[in-house]
C-alpha cells in the first residue's frame, strides 16, 4: 500500500538537502513570483489576441467531429457564440504561449535546483509541450469521434439530438484538456524523482495502484462500456507510467550519487 507519511518525509528531506543552495528571502521570493506571473500573463494575452484573429477557423476545427456525424451546434442564449469564440481563443492562446509560460515557471524554480539539474530546461519544455499536444491529438482524433458516434448516433438514435454550444464546448474541453494533462505523467514523475520524493523502486512496487488509477480514468473518458475499448484508452497511459519509471531511474539522486562515486573511484584508481 502507498505510504503517504513516507512520501511526505522524503519531500521534507529533499527540501532540507537543498538548504545549502543560494537562498532568497520571503520578500525576494514574492517579488520573483510576481514578476513571473506578470510576464506569464503578458504571454497569455499575446497568445489570446493572436488566436482571436483565427477564431472562426478554430471554431470550425472544434465543430468538425460533430459535423462528421451530420450534426451542427445550436445555441439557446444570445451570448453563447461569443462565449465560445472567447473560450476557444483563450485555450488556444494558452497552448500557443505555453513554451514561454513554462520558461517562466522554470526560471522561478531554477534557484532551487543544482547547476547540473538546470540543464534539463530544454528537454523539460519540449517534453511538456510535446506530451500535452500528443494527449490532445489522441483525444481529438480518436476519443472524441468515438464518443460522439456512440453517444449520439448509437445511444441517441431513437431521439432528436440538439447539441448546444455550451454543453458541447464543455464536453470537448474535458476530453482534450483531460487527456493532454494526463499525458504529462512522466513530467510529474520527473520532478518527484529529481527531488527524491519518489524512486523507481517505489513506482514499480506500487504499479498495481497506478494500473487501478489508469483504468478508473479510462473508464471515465471511455464512451463505450465494453472492456476492449477501455483498454485502448488505458494502454497509452500505462505506457507513459512505464516511461515515467525510466525517467525516475535516470534522474533520481541516488543513481546520480552512485554515478559520481563510480567516476571518482575510476579517477582515483588511474
Amino acid at each position: 500500500m502507498v505510504d503517504t507519511s513516507d512520501a511526505i518525509e522524503k519531500a521534507r528531506e529533499a527540501v532540507t538537502k537543498r538548504a545549502d543552495l543560494p537562498g532568497m528571502s520571503l520578500m525576494e521570493h514574492l517579488d520573483e513570483l510576481r514578476k513571473r506571473l506578470v510576464r506569464s500573463f503578458i504571454f497569455l494575452a499575446l497568445g489570446f489576441f493572436a488566436c482571436w484573429f483565427l477564431r472562426d477557423r478554430l471554431v470550425n476545427i472544434i465543430q468538425a467531429p460533430l459535423e462528421h456525424i451530420g450534426k451542427t451546434l445550436v445555441f439557446t442564449h444570445p451570448m453563447d457564440p461569443l462565449n465560445l469564440q472567447l473560450q476557444v481563443s483563450l485555450v488556444a492562446g494558452a497552448i500557443l504561449a505555453s513554451p514561454f509560460i513554462l520558461f517562466q515557471v522554470w526560471l522561478f524554480i531554477a534557484p532551487g535546483l543544482y547547476q547540473k539539474e538546470k540543464r534539463f530546461v530544454i528537454p523539460f519544455m519540449a517534453a511538456t509541450v510535446g506530451l500535452f499536444l500528443t494527449g490532445a491529438f489522441f483525444g481529438y482524433f480518436f476519443v472524441l469521434p468515438g464518443a460522439l458516434k456512440i453517444l449520439i448516433v448509437d445511444f441517441g438514435k431513437n431521439f432528436t439530438s440538439m447539441v448546444t454550444i455550451e454543453e458541447y464546448s464543455s464536453f470537448f474541453l474535458s476530453i482534450i484538456l483531460g487527456l493532454g494533462i494526463s499525458f504529462e505523467m512522466p513530467i510529474l514523475i520527473f520532478f518527484l524523482a529529481m527531488f527524491g520524493i519518489v524512486s523507481p523502486r517505489f513506482l514499480w512496487k506500487n504499479i498495481r495502484y497506478a494500473v487501478l488509477a489508469v483504468f478508473v480514468v479510462a473508464a471515465a473518458i471511455c464512451p463505450s462500456p465494453d472492456p476492449w475499448t477501455m483498454c485502448i484508452y488505458a494502454i497509452p497511459m500505462l505506457a507513459l507510467y512505464m516511461v515515467g519509471i525510466g525517467v525516475a531511474w535516470w534522474v533520481h539522486p541516488q543513481r546520480r550519487r552512485e554515478k559520481e562515486e563510480a567516476k571518482k573511484a575510476k579517477e582515483s584508481s588511474e
